[in-house]
């Protein structure tokens, strides 16, 4: 049963728009923390190989990682949880004008297991704005919620379709350690009751569509 929002989301400055109800749970509810939740995450290297960009909690505690299937026909990611469960899997259609993304529940790839879909708000961009559809709206003539911000600069923000209501937002964690590394550190604060496994495969199209 999907989670009613009852936290007093941070404002982007306009006025506040009533949460559409279906955007508590997106993946599980096992996903969907009463409190506010941070994510650590770490990405080794230029490129999302196995292993190379993982998702934890404050306590340094495994979430999700993501592995890059070999021979894959597309571009194609899966996120793992902690035991190696397929969490969801993430297509990639990038010779599409609007780089998009097609995110499946599970290992699938079958329409009926179709969680959303996401794609460039507009063709030419110096900065992402992707546009999140869910899979019920097949129309796509308005979004369930927006990313706006770039990877390279660690400043992104998840919106609630077309408000300024703030669902999520990423934060840069540099120290000379991660640096020295190789190692791109930093943390997303993911709002009470929105599903934090949606908004970690959010932040890896990001990564991928830059």
């Amino acid at each position: 049963m999907q989670q009613p929002y009852v936290y007093a989301y941070p404002q982007g400055g306009g006025s506040s728009v009533p949460l559409p109800p279906q955007a508590g749970v997106i993946v599980d509810p096992r996903y969907c923390s009463p409190q506010v939740l941070d994510l650590a995450i770490v990405r080794k290297l230029m490129k999302i190989t196995d292993g190379n960009f993982v998702i934890t909690n404050v306590h340094g505690n495994l979430l999700f990682e993501v592995k890059d299937p070999l021979f894959a026909l597309h571009d194609k990611r899966i996120l793992l949880d902690a035991s190696g469960a397929k969490v969801m899997t993430l297509k990639g259609k990038m010779v599409s004008m609007h780089d998009r993304w097609q995110v499946f529940r599970g290992g699938s790839t079958e329409p009926g297991d179709l969680l959303y879909t996401v794609k460039r708000s507009h063709m030419l961009q110096l900065k992402a704005k992707l546009d999140v559809f869910l899979a019920h709206n097949t129309e796509e003539k308005r979004c369930d919620f927006r990313v706006k911000g770039t990877w390279h600069e660690r400043s992104c923000v998840v919106y609630a379709g077309e408000s300024d209501t703030i669902v999520a937002q990423m934060h840069e964690k540099h120290t000379v350690q991660s640096v020295f590394l190789g190692k791109d550190n930093f943390s997303v604060t993911v709002y009470p009751n929105v599903d934090y496994a949606f908004i970690a495969s959010l932040i890896v199209i990001l990564v991928e569509i830059e």
